[in-house]
């Protein structure tokens, strides 16, 4: 009795292995085809391998099969793409003396800080700096001097004073500190370094009774007024795009709004891992609302095209090497089919060839229908072989028989 047991459930074990890793086998397409004594249903001319599925209405609308029509007609679309906000580039600006010295008051100390153009980021001791100052004050008194003199006298001693301003000017220091200076002529031990420019403080690399150098980079300041979105493009869609050309972005941190701007860059090469190009978009940013690091969302509208031949997006199933749409007869059958794929839009996708005008596709669960198309095809061909047969095991014999 336990022999009669044990041997049908090893055969029902050994079934289900073979059915899993046969099916397994069909879905990569690499399985050698059924023998021809065992093809139970045809398939259509440019069909992909896979068996014929019959399917009832009622067992249609169980597992949520629905059905659409090839149409042809205008197929607007849009390309879009995840970008990141990024600052402008050319309004960032790194901020440095000309003059070596020591720090002696920090103005601006923390980064985030905003600045105005000519507002003082910290006052400065240099000896250059007072040397200078000196010379000034001294030309100015030698012009004094030589008031009365000769023309010549007088024009020397003019560019003398010039020359002075001149100096004290290249080096930063403010037309307004500098008629401070003659107007009082008193030299000054620390001056003002001054902001060229209006923004915001990225980057902080001093502290008060630090000694800096000519060059040395004490601040990043940054206008954010206008900032940059960058995204990348698939190698497709860089056909649609050109300098210029509006966009739409849309920003998680700002759920319902969005900011309309212009292409202003498309990067000359391509990454040859991704396939794609990166494009660069200019945003206005007077509200100050858009963060360096946030996400956006760009769509840019593409020309609509013309009597493209269309199926609903989720008709078609994609398997990585191929795409396969199912069209259904007129006895109900469905057949799978290999299609080449076109533009596409939110909801439909345009179809080149594979299928014509006026056939019904699978509109949903398709990838039920294709596991049930790979699996009839996988059952086809072992109906005779051997301990394969799907019989019953045999009944127990009664207690009240055994001897």
């Amino acid at each position: 009795m336990k022999r009669a047991f044990v041997r049908p459930s090893v055969y029902a074990v050994v079934l289900l292995a073979t059915i899993g890793g046969v099916y397994l086998v069909t879905r990569d397409g690499s399985a050698a085809p059924p023998p021809a004594s065992h093809n139970h249903g045809a398939v259509a001319a440019g069909d992909t391998t896979g068996k014929l599925v019959t399917l009832s209405d009622a067992d249609a609308r169980r597992i949520g099969v629905t059905f659409a029509t090839v149409t042809r007609g205008s197929l607007s679309r849009e390309v879009r793409t995840v970008g990141q906000i990024t600052f402008d580039e050319t309004r960032v600006q790194a901020i440095a003396p000309k003059v070596d010295g020591w720090v002696e008051r920090l103005l601006v100390n923390s980064t985030g800080q905003p600045v105005a153009a000519g507002e003082p980021l910290l006052t400065i001791y240099s000896p250059m700096l007072v040397t200078a100052q000196e010379e000034l004050l001294l030309a100015r008194r030698l012009e004094s001097d030589v008031a009365g003199a000769e023309s010549d006298a007088r024009r020397r001693a003019a560019e003398l004073v010039a020359s002075a301003r001149r100096r004290l000017a290249y080096w930063d220091i403010s037309a307004r500190e500098i008629a401070e200076i003659e107007r009082t002529g008193v030299v000054r031990k620390t001056l003002a370094l001054r902001s060229p420019a209006s923004g915001y403080v990225l980057e902080k690399s001093v502290l008060p009774g630090q000694r800096i150098m000519a060059g040395d980079a004490l601040y990043k300041v940054a206008d954010l007024g206008t900032v940059w979105v960058e995204g990348e493009v698939f190698e497709q869609d860089l056909a649609s795009m050109r300098v210029g050309q509006d966009i739409r972005a849309e920003f998680q941190a700002l759920p319902g709004e969005h900011r309309i701007g212009r292409i202003s860059f498309i990067h000359p090469t391509l990454d040859p891992e991704t396939h794609t190009v990166r494009v660069r978009v200019a945003l206005a940013n007077r509200d100050l609302r858009l963060k360096p690091g946030m996400y956006a969302t760009i769509r840019v509208a593409v020309a609509a095209r013309r009597a493209a031949m269309t199926v609903p997006r989720s008709a078609v199933l994609s398997t990585g090497n191929r795409s396969i749409v199912f069209t259904r007869d007129g006895q109900g059958r469905l057949a799978p089919r290999e299609v080449a794929l076109g533009a596409s839009s939110d909801d439909r996708i345009e179809i080149l060839r594979g299928v014509t005008e006026g056939d019904t596709v699978v509109a949903s669960a398709t990838f039920l229908v294709d596991a049930e198309s790979n699996l009839g095809t996988a059952l086809g061909g072992m109906g005779d072989m051997p301990g394969m047969e799907l019989t019953a095991p045999p009944k127990p014999l009664d207690s009240t028989h055994q001897h």
